[in-house]
Formats: C-alpha cells, structure tokens, sequence
C-alpha cells in the first residue's frame, strides 16, 4: 500500500483525483484546464496515480479517459476502518452529504460511467471461467450468471436461494474468451417503465502469473444505480478474488450489499 498513501501525500494529484470524482472519464487536457501546470507535469503526476492503481485509463479510439479507481482506497477503508467505527463514521458522512445537497446549484448532472480495476493471481482463463460458469458466479456473488454466451444470447442472474428469481437480465453483446465480454444489465426487468440497459465490458489483461480484471458499466440510469454499484461491483470482485486465490468466499453476499446501498430495490 506504500505506492497509495505516496500518491495521496502530493495536493497535486489529490487534487486530480478529486476532479475525477467531480466527473470520471476525462482526457489530458480536460484535467489539465484549470491546473497551473504543463501537460507533461499533469502527465507525470497521472502515472504516479496509475501505478497506485488510483486512476485507470480506459482507450476510446484515439483519446485515454482517465478513471477513478476505487479498489485501493476500499482495501485501506477494509484493513483499518470496517472494523472500529464505520456505523458512527457513515452516519457523518450522510450529515456532511446532506449539507452538500442543499449547497448545490440546480444545474443538471451527468451519471458518470462507472470504472473498477482488480488484479488477480490467476490464469485469464481462470478468471474468465469465475465470470461465466454459473456455479463458481453462484458462490461468490450469491447469483448464477445463466447464459450460453454467444453473441446475441440472453443471459440471467438468478437467485440461488431456492426461489429461481431472477434479479438482472441482459443480452450478451461481445464475447472473446478469456480476454473480453460485454453484456446489456437490466436490473429493473419487471418493472412497467422500461429504460435503455446500462452495459457492462470485462477485459482480462494477463501479465506474467496475474490478471488485470477491469469492469467499466456504462449508460448508469441515475445515481441510486450509481451508488448501488460503487458499493457492489467491489464487492463482488473482493470475492471473486478471494475465491480464485484462496478457494474462500466472503461471509456477506454481495448482491446483499448491493441492495443494501441501493434502497433495497
């Protein structure tokens, strides 16, 4: 965790990090339009984050969008802050956003795509296997993913519980085993006002004995769904990781988490 908390001392790059909270996916030049500095020192404070594992940059043909990457911070809130005061410490943080609200101008807002980096020490074809075998997905995430993933084929997220609900639907758009998959997520499929499915892609990039697992979830309806997934796709991908790396799960269920973050929708 050395390389986190050295990216984190320097005001520069916090200050990067929170104009990517303010909105995620920006290129070189949007982060550098209000920083007093040259694009090769914006540049340079950039890969510090990224070798951090702060910030991930996602290729949209010919520019780098640089994201938000929560997943180091959620190891430091794991190791030292879920185990001493977190009911205590949210609740605060409920009072400080409130205050922040009613702060806010009624200008609209843009739902930002969603960008989550794990590594984990397995084979692509491991990793590939956890994402799209029904009874390993069962394990770690508390649902089947149910699907023949081709191209064009539905897929599922079933209950495990005995009920058979299904939860999320979707249609698997790309496949490209065990690098690629892209799949639509509609997780309101019963309800009577439909809306566009938001769109998931995962790219498992091995290096040496590791995978880089990045999740990027896109067209977010709105900021419950936002804020459902900032908390569940950690969540699930801790377990998936855990899984894979020791054979264990986590006690909690994260679609429980999900759920728990999201209304209970």
């Amino acid at each position: 965790m050395d390389p986190v908390f050295k990216a984190l001392a320097d005001p520069t790059r916090r200050h990067l990090l929170d104009r990517l909270r303010e909105r995620n996916g920006q290129t070189l030049r949007e982060l550098c339009e209000r920083l007093d500095m040259t694009r090769q020192s914006a540049t340079q404070h950039l890969e510090v984050l990224e070798r951090a594992r702060l910030v991930t940059v996602v290729r949209r043909g010919r520019e780098r969008l640089h994201y938000l990457n929560p997943a180091p911070l959620h190891e430091i809130e794991e190791r030292w802050i879920s185990g001493f005061d977190k009911p205590r410490l949210r609740a605060i943080s409920a009072i400080k956003r409130q205050a922040e609200e009613y702060a806010m101008t009624d200008e609209p807002t843009t739902v930002p795509t969603y960008v989550y980096v794990t590594y984990i020490r397995a084979s692509a074809e491991q990793v590939w296997r956890a994402l799209t075998d029904a009874d390993l997905t069962a394990r770690y995430w508390g649902h089947a993913n149910v699907s023949d993933w081709q191209p064009g084929s539905p897929w599922e997220h079933r209950r495990v519980d005995g009920s058979d609900v299904v939860d999320v639907v979707g249609r698997v758009i790309e496949t490209e085993p065990p690098t690629r998959l892209v799949i639509t997520f509609d997780d309101a499929p019963d309800t009577a006002s439909r809306r566009e499915p938001s769109l998931v892609t995962f790219v498992i990039e091995p290096h040496h004995d590791i995978v880089r697992l990045t999740v990027t979830h896109e067209n977010l309806p709105n900021e419950a769904m936002l804020n459902g997934i900032s908390h569940g796709w950690p969540a699930v991908l801790a377990n998936l990781k855990s899984l894979l790396e020791t054979g264990e799960v986590l006690p909690q269920a994260p679609w429980e988490m999900y759920r728990a973050h999201d209304g209970g929708k």
